[in-house]
């Protein structure tokens, strides 16, 4: 058995540095650095496949307002329906990054929640709209997304181990962290495990995206990355605490439930990608 002094106590300051009254969090860090690597690798490729510069400017916009409109409403909707719902003042902090005390005020507090499955969901309206408006295949998106998101999701879940936040559950396994804002009990690292899992995701597709340029547009590298990130999550959920109450009556949590689908796209995305006749490229 492990002793507490062989678990990880984990209490970082959520703040990584302060001007003036403004303070810069973990998470807001962890977010822009994601989104920053995965611009850098996307506008990579997009250079490596002759894909025009002005095609490439606006996607970085498309991308980052629907998944962060996609997360946040995916966490309000999916997680906390009841609350965001019940009243006019609630459904105003679903959209805005402020919460309204008992006093009347309205308090700055971030966005506290977002949900990875609806920030995928937002991605995707976004691409759609954003191939049919610059006249390029979705599929050659989707690809190029596909190959960039694990690095991002590396760093999302980064951000959601410095807040504390998606714990897991309790265990005496000796890597257990101790969540002190939260309680004092050993608890399994999920978002570390996420983290890991989705870096090593990213080595795995880029390592086939080198060998098998050619294979972009046919939904073999999105198809590769929502059944293994998705897999992942399903698997990573057993160890990890409800975020709601109402999950302890559903035989999945809501994150298992909701990964189920996202796997079935996936692989279908592989089956569609059999059928692709490859142009090489140079």
């Amino acid at each position: 058995m492990s002793t507490l002094l062989s678990y990880i106590v984990w209490d970082p300051d959520q703040v990584m540095f302060h001007v003036g009254h403004f303070g810069l969090r973990w998470y807001s860090m962890c977010w822009l650095m994601g989104l920053l690597l995965g611009y850098l690798l996307m506008q990579r490729l997009y250079k490596q496949q002759h894909i025009p510069d002005e095609k490439f400017e606006p996607l970085f916009i498309y991308i980052f307002v629907s998944v962060l409109v996609g997360a946040r409403l995916g966490h309000c909707l999916f997680y906390q329906p009841d609350y965001f719902l019940s009243s006019w003042d609630h459904f105003i902090e679903m959209l805005i990054p402020f919460h309204h005390m008992q006093s009347g005020t309205w308090v700055f507090t971030g966005y506290e929640g977002l949900a990875s499955h609806g920030g995928v969901i937002g991605m995707i309206i976004a691409i759609f709209v954003y191939s049919h408006r610059n006249k390029l295949s979705p599929w050659v998106v989707f690809d190029n997304m596909g190959i960039c998101s694990c690095i991002t999701a590396t760093f999302i879940r980064l951000g959601n181990l410095m807040n504390s936040e998606i714990i897991g559950k309790v265990t005496d396994v000796p890597w257990a962290f101790i969540f002190e804002r939260v309680d004092q009990y050993p608890r399994h690292p999920g978002q570390l495990y996420e983290a890991l899992s989705y870096a090593c995701f990213f080595v795995i597709i880029y390592l086939i995206y080198r060998k098998h340029r050619d294979m972009v547009g046919s939904g073999l590298y999105l198809g590769l990355c929502l059944t293994l990130v998705f897999v992942a999550r399903f698997l990573i959920e057993y160890t990890k605490d409800i975020q709601e109450a109402f999950e302890a009556n559903l035989p999945l949590d809501m994150g298992q439930l909701l990964s189920i689908p996202f796997i079935i796209i996936g692989l279908l995305c592989i089956l569609h990608a059999k059928k692709f006749k490859p142009v090489k490229q140079d």
